[in-house]
């Protein structure tokens, strides 16, 4: 990459964490963007500073070009016009290059769920006669309880939860704090490991962390450990392959849609910046929808 190239980088992303407080993931991706539109920009001849509109344009399209899907490209682009607008306002450019740059058109991709039977075979799978199999079965229940990021599960601390409330608060994107309700039945489990897991897994060592690793109890159960411990279950219970944490999460916010409840409150409680984030549950909607007017249209 051009030296010069490097400080503009560098100081768009010292802003990003520092003043927009973007978490550590979202600047890797950022920086990641970045640096492709540095290579765009030295195999092209040309400085990022001297890029032209038409320029930004044929990225996009040698972008298009890799296979890269419409939504991949699209974050790229408003990574690209973000860049530019800081620039803009750091007075290292008068105007912004990519100000009218669009990105392609994102199909729409429905979030992949689980039904309720699918939900409670996966829950059933830990063997809760052992402290490894009550922590399981706690950290299944309370996902799918609350619809949390799986970061923001294993980063949850004993003293974010209120039990006998009935909630718990936890630390989303950008370091922005929202409590969630828990429901009896995951209050109940997580309580429970609490009482009669955690310590046996931890045995002699402390831990900050609400889940700790089976194996000597610290530092604290990573994202990875998680996905491979649900990764396991999924292939006990005989379901999809393709299980993510955040396929509960998407369980999560359907289940609640189909039984009534409001977009705005799931918004919070996914942690979501935007309704318009959220709106990709509507499929929901619309098949309520048809059901009502079918049962209750005199014509339908």
């Amino acid at each position: 990459m051009p030296a010069d190239v490097t400080p503009l980088i560098d100081a768009y992303l010292t802003h990003l964490a520092v003043e927009r407080r973007l978490a550590v993931n979202s600047i890797e991706s950022y920086a990641r963007d970045l640096n492709q539109l540095a290579r765009f920009a030295a195999g092209a001849g040309r400085t990022v500073q001297s890029l032209e509109r038409a320029d930004l344009e044929r990225f996009v399209r040698e972008l298009m070009a890799e296979g890269r899907s419409p939504r991949s490209v699209a974050r790229e682009v408003a990574c690209v016009r973000g860049f530019y607008r800081f620039l803009v306002v750091d007075g290292r450019l008068p105007s912004s290059p990519a100000a009218d740059v669009r990105p392609p058109r994102a199909w729409q991709v429905l979030p992949s769920y689980l039904s309720v039977d699918e939900v409670d075979a996966l829950i059933a799978q830990p063997d809760v006669s052992r402290p490894r199999g009550l922590r399981d079965r706690a950290l299944i229940e309370l996902l799918y309880a609350t619809g949390l990021r799986v970061s923001e599960l294993v980063g949850l601390r004993p003293a974010d939860l209120n039990l006998e409330a009935s909630f718990l608060t936890c630390t989303g994107k950008g370091d922005k704090q929202r409590v969630v309700p828990i429901g009896d039945e995951a209050a109940r489990w997580v309580g429970r490991y609490l009482r009669e897991g955690r310590k046996a897994l931890l045995g002699r060592r402390t831990s900050t962390r609400l889940f700790v690793n089976a194996r000597g109890g610290g530092p604290g159960l990573t994202r990875v450990g998680f996905w491979k411990i649900l990764k396991g279950y999924t292939r006990q219970a005989g379901l999809k392959t393709s299980l993510s944490p955040h396929t509960l999460r998407h369980s999560f916010a359907t289940h609640l849609l189909e039984r009534g409840a409001d977009l705005r409150a799931i918004q919070m409680m996914l942690g979501h910046a935007d309704l318009s984030t959220t709106q990709i549950y509507t499929h929901v909607l619309e098949h309520r929808m048809r059901a009502v007017y079918d049962s209750c249209h005199p014509r339908a």
